[in-house]
């Protein structure tokens, strides 16, 4: 049970790391602390999702605009979905429609069909069920189709919706630079049946939008799945090729739509028609696995990077201050119409697109968490400092040393004169010349019976019991170290721990020592009281009276209480000292045990920060990764060195700052964890060391570990051989085309990054007598990092390696009786080659 209790608070703190280091990563996209600026879109722009399986997209595209686009608060969503996964949704949320959408909070009603929205992202619900029990219906695309024309109240639904989307993009208009034109993107998955309504949902979209901007251009992304047929790879093949022969004919040079898709308040339906063009200004084919035939890590959704980065491509808006700085070599925009004419086939057959993206960046969030365990890990060698102290001085810390003891005992013991205080215990009456033969023992019982006893036993030894049983439950010994703690603050939990354990030269080792002498005296002296107790009376050397027996007796009780009853009250003293002794090292046992817990937990959070760290670092790029923990090891020692020079050594424990790490850490690891990332942040992470352009960050990275005169150093020129390079491999277009050197195959490469960049510089001029592609160069202000993407086009949608093997499934279907496309398509769709 405790170590699943650890293990979910582990998961816990490591939840709030990532949190973290990705909070950080989020301010270094942001701010100008690394000089980074943002990229503006000129117009804006519209993303439409159709389907339920792109609804995770939504999210991932949102994120990226928000973080790279500085007027990305006014793109706006929109993903067309089915009753079906609502109904899921509310299985695993309960009724609350409102969670359908992370953050959404106004569900509003639009006859049969229903819309949620956040302000920027709208999920509106068609009233088409295609729900299923087993295998998929073998009419569910044709079905679809027919609902949704069937359903006049479907049909207004999306009417009012897109409407209402219309009206919000207008409420943005602050935010860009042009209300003329409006950019939509159309993404959807190739085995979604939603997209058998591509063509009415894109061009309902398209005419309502056409009302409000002079122009409409609209762009597909197709997203197309490899490398998840596993379970449904049939069927989910099959309505894929359905799809993509529908896509050829939408992109013809003489397709033609016409229908009655707007819908009036009164029920009027208004044909919406598209004359003799393709329906789509490009086409995009975007799968997980890339030109090479490798999975893409992330799959699928890691396509969204690129989706964004083609759009602010289009619509970029042109600084007029930058455009000067734009050099004319390598530096061409992009040209949309150029680009479209250069992918079109010489039987002007439609060419489709496809594009891959490589960043290469600071790596902020590794570098978030290498620096805050650094800094953890230099205050917890601090704190575990063993102070240049004598065993002497530790026992004071305790309240341990012979001075202190001995006036506890003192408190233990009455005050008052023993000896004259039991000379007035009533004797019997018996003569000295009986009593002269008598041992000390036996005069005593002769004259006082059980009288003395009972007297010493009622006012000595009860009396030292009664204090000595309070003091051994007050916790005196912790009490004692909070108290020395306060004048001596550097002694924490580690030393507690180290001082209270029995090892040698530790505090308890000594305590132990002096329990044993303890117990050896009081041995002694029990021993001298027992002879004292056997002595003769006749043998004592105490003053006789000759004739006066009263006398004599008064002088034999006087020498009793000094022989006897005094080493008694010794011997007393030798008992308390020695159940004080043990008394304090059963309370050195529990300090032991507590200041144990709390340095583990301190080691427990270290362990986790560098886990969380060399996790995050494997996560990242190996190359672009190499030696983050060894380079910001160095830099924190720099930085903490620095600020101790500025502000003191013990700036880190102020009260504004770390604190008290000792008693937070009594807190809980959480509260520790909380604080360290506060002054991490605050003291660290906002430092110039760690705002250097990323090319130089790597390349001081790169050489952390070699040593002077080392030939293995990496100079400047092979860093950006390397960069260049990298930038290139990771780039590769994502879809796999059968045969690679495909016949019209045209291909243009674009760098994002700082126009003071000494790699952009590089990678404008690098391979410009041999490249065969166009090569452009797209310049913001950013020093953390260099983007790339390769657009590649020309290719026919029977190039696809998909294409190719989704055709079995596909005719298997067929001739099993699936209807893969709508009424009257199938007679209109080409022939397959």
């Amino acid at each position: 049970m405790a170590a699943g209790m650890e293990f979910g608070s582990n998961n816990a703190l490591k939840r709030k790391l990532e949190k973290y280091a990705a909070q950080y990563a989020a301010e270094q996209e942001r701010q100008g602390s690394l000089g980074d600026g943002r990229s503006s879109i000129h117009y804006p722009a519209l993303f439409l999702f159709v389907g339920d399986q792109v609804a995770p997209a939504v999210s991932a595209v949102q994120e990226i605009n928000r973080l790279k686009w500085d007027n990305g608060e006014g793109v706006v969503y929109v993903q067309i979905g089915t009753e079906d996964q609502d109904d899921e949704r509310h299985r695993d949320h309960g009724d609350d429609r409102q969670s359908s959408y992370p953050g959404s909070h106004r569900p509003t009603e639009a006859m049969n069909g229903s819309s949620f929205d956040d302000g920027q992202v709208t999920r509106h619900v068609l009233p088409i069920s295609r729900a299923q029990t087993g295998r998929p219906s073998k009419t569910l695309r044709k079905d679809i189709h027919r609902s949704f024309h069937d359903s006049d109240q479907a049909l207004f639904g999306l009417n009012r919706t897109l409407r209402r989307v219309s009206n919000r993009i207008a409420e943005y208009g602050r935010l860009y630079s042009s209300f003329d034109r409006i950019y939509v993107t159309v993404v959807t998955r190739a085995d979604d049946p939603l997209n058998v309504l591509l063509p009415e949902l894109t061009k309902l979209t398209e005419t309502i939008l056409a009302q409000s901007f002079k122009s409409v251009q609209t762009d597909l992304h197709v997203l197309v799945s490899e490398m998840e047929q596993v379970d449904s790879f049939g069927y989910a093949s099959a309505a894929g090729l359905a799809f993509l022969r529908e896509l050829d004919y939408m992109q013809g040079l003489d397709f033609t739509f016409s229908g009655n898709l707007l819908v009036t308040e009164d029920g009027i339906s208004i044909p919406v028609v598209h004359p003799a063009s393709p329906l789509f200004d490009l086409v995009y084919i975007l799968s997980d696995k890339n030109e090479r035939g490798t999975g893409v890590p992330g799959g699928w959704i890691e396509n969204a990077e690129i989706i964004c980065r083609i759009c602010l491509l289009k619509n970029r808006k042109q600084d007029a201050d930058s455009s000067g700085t734009i050099s004319s070599t390598g530096a061409n925009t992009y040209n949309n119409t150029s680009f479209k004419n250069n992918i079109r086939t010489t039987s002007d057959q439609h060419g489709y697109a496809s594009a891959g993206f490589a960043e290469i960046r600071r790596p902020n969030k590794p570098i978030a968490l290498a620096v805050l365990y650094h800094l953890y890990r230099y205050l917890l060698e601090r704190m575990q400092q063993e102070p240049e102290w004598s065993i002497k001085d530790k026992l004071i810390f305790f309240g341990l040393d012979g001075a202190s003891i001995e006036r506890k005992v003192e408190g233990i013991l009455p005050d008052e004169d023993l000896v004259s205080g039991m000379s007035g215990i009533m004797t019997h009456n018996i003569s000295f010349a009986d009593l002269k033969p008598l041992s000390l023992r036996e005069a005593e019982r002769a004259l006082f019976g059980q009288g003395a006893e009972a007297y010493f036993r009622d006012n000595v030894v009860r009396l030292a019991e009664e204090r000595m049983r309070q003091r051994s439950t007050e916790g005196s010994l912790r009490r004692q170290a909070e108290r020395s703690r306060t004048e001596h603050p550097e002694i924490g939990y580690f030393q507690w721990a180290a001082w209270s354990d029995s090892g040698f030269g530790s505090v308890r080792e000594a305590l132990l020592g002096l329990i044993r002498d303890k117990s050896v005296q009081l041995e002694s002296a029990r021993a001298l009281l027992e002879q004292r107790q056997q002595e003769r009376v006749e043998d004592q050397s105490f003053k006789r009276a000759l004739f006066r027996d009263k006398q004599n007796v008064r002088n034999l009780i006087d020498c009793l209480l000094e022989r006897v009853y005094v080493p008694k009250v010794e011997l007393l003293r030798l008992e308390n000292e020695l159940q004080l002794l043990r008394a304090y090292d059963t309370e050195m046992e529990q300090l032991h045990t507590f200041s144990r817990r709390v340095t583990e937990t301190l080691a427990a959070l270290e362990r986790i920060l560098r886990e969380t760290a060399v996790e995050s670092i494997a996560a990242a790029d190996e190359y672009i990764g190499q030696n983050v923990m060894e380079y910001y090891g160095k830099v924190t020692e720099a930085l903490v060195a620095d600020l101790e020079a500025k502000r003191g050594r013990d700036v880190w424990f102020e009260d504004r700052y770390m604190g008290d790490m000792n008693r937070l850490a009594t807190e809980g690891n959480e509260q520790l964890l909380h604080r360290l990332m506060e002054v991490c942040h605050a003291l660290l992470l906002t430092a110039e060391p760690l705002r250097v352009p990323f090319e130089e960050e790597l390349l001081l990275r790169a050489n952390v570990t070699i040593t002077y005169g080392d030939k293995n150093v990496l100079t400047r020129d092979d860093l950006f051989r390397r960069l260049y390079r990298t930038l290139e491999d990771q780039a590769v277009v994502r879809v796999r085309v059968f045969d690679y050197t495909q016949e019209h195959r045209y291909e243009e490469k674009y760098f994002f990054g700082d126009h003071h960049s000494a790699f952009m510089d590089y990678a404008a001029h690098a391979e410009e007598t041999s490249r065969i592609y166009k090569l452009g160069v797209v310049y913001e202000e950013r020093s953390s990092g260099v983007e790339k993407l390769n657009l590649m086009g020309g290719f026919h949608l029977e190039d696809l390696m998909v294409y190719r093997n989704g055709r079995v499934y596909y005719d298997s279907y067929t001739e099993n009786g699936y209807e893969l496309h709508p009424a009257g398509m199938a007679d209109k769709l080409s022939p397959m080659r």
